[in-house]
């Protein structure tokens, strides 16, 4: 996978106010995608957005782009 996280995104949220309970209870992203969170599975570009204007930052801020090495 080329894209990875830059940051631990749970720990991002909850330094910006957003605990996991508090995201459960306001229902602000779904259980699993709190789960691709804790996985490193890089979520929709609708989360993402949603992640970028929680955390008041830039795409690039999260995500980091490693090119895949196809050579076997």
């Amino acid at each position: 996978m080329p894209f990875k996280y830059k940051i631990d995104v749970l720990e991002a949220l909850k330094a910006a106010g957003y605990s996991t309970y508090r995201i459960r209870r306001e229902k602000i992203f779904a259980e699993g995608t709190l789960q691709n969170f804790r996985d490193g599975v890089i979520v929709a570009q609708g989360t993402l957005e949603r992640l970028c204007e929680l955390l008041d930052c830039q795409p690039g801020d999260i995500l980091l782009y490693e090119k895949e090495n196809t050579e076997g």
